[in-house]
């Protein structure tokens, strides 16, 4: 038996509706849930190998190998990984930010970026995101992701939408890793052969998945809800790979988290399972 984690929102489509269809092993569990869920239960082990934030990979490389060619990421805009807010992001200093609890990567991130790249110290909270508004409890700011973030974005509720991974991109040069497919050391040692067949079914599905794109828009869209061409514009610009770029980009990222304490110094250099 294997035990997989799969992401919960529309970005891991092109992967994942295809697996419904096409991987019907009873003996392969998958588990869908937000990243921070997946990401505590692959560190308690009642998971075997999935998706989950790159962050938690920098925080326990001890447990994990990486698996070769997967990731969700973006070279630019990524359209659903935001921080809303009232002010400019320039202009937080000291200003209430509420963060999702939903994404270890994505608050590490939006930290790095309000803190080290735009020097600025907001105060920060955790909490529900969707709902809340920017009169309420002297919130400035939001960090939203995955498909909350794009409801938030279709009701253009804050004047100021800062999409993260492009703000990265601008800075770096870099795509940005938000998550990655981590397998737990323990569970290689007992089981890799099972562990290789994952591993290409993963990577089966997501190049047909790509090739069904507007198929897989058509199926996810009204999740949102959101139109067709928009969902497609989206998942059009997701990338699932993790060429030498985003492995530069991992590598960047938990060289600043490490920097700041965040991170285990492990991290670095990565492990990677092929």
């Amino acid at each position: 038996m294997a035990r997989i984690g799969m992401v919960n929102y529309i970005n891991t489509a092109p992967i994942y509706e295809v697996w419904k269809e096409e991987v019907p092993r009873s003996d392969w569990i998958v588990t869908e849930a937000p990243p921070s869920t997946l990401n505590r239960l692959l560190a308690a082990g009642e998971l075997d190998l999935g998706f989950v934030s790159s962050f938690e990979y920098a925080a326990r490389p001890d447990r994990y190998r990486i698996l070769a060619d997967l990731s969700i990421s973006a070279t630019g805009p990524v359209g659903s990984v935001f921080l809303f807010s009232t002010v400019p992001p320039g202009e937080l200093g000291g200003q209430l930010v509420l963060l999702t609890g939903q994404s270890d990567t994505s608050v590490s991130l939006v930290r790095i970026i309000l803190e080290e790249f735009i020097g600025v110290t907001p105060e920060y909270t955790v909490g529900e995101v969707y709902g809340s508004r920017r009169d309420e409890a002297g919130i400035h700011g939001v960090l939203a992701i995955g498909d909350e973030a794009l409801r938030l974005r279709l009701e253009n509720r804050y004047p100021y939408q800062t999409d993260l991974a492009e703000f990265w991109n601008n800075q770096t040069g870099l795509p940005f890793v938000f998550a990655v497919c981590a397998i737990r050391e323990s569970f290689l040692q007992e089981s890799e052969q099972t562990a290789r067949e994952i591993h290409h079914s993963f990577l089966t599905c997501r190049d047909r998945g790509l090739v069904r794109l507007p198929e897989i828009c058509e199926r996810v869209a009204r999740r949102i809800p959101m139109d067709c061409e928009a969902c497609s514009r989206y998942l059009g610009a997701m990338e699932y790979d993790l060429d030498e770029s985003k492995q530069e980009a991992l590598k960047r990222f938990f060289s600043l988290l490490i920097a700041r304490g965040e991170a285990d110094p492990g991290a670095l250099p990565l492990k990677i399972f092929s």
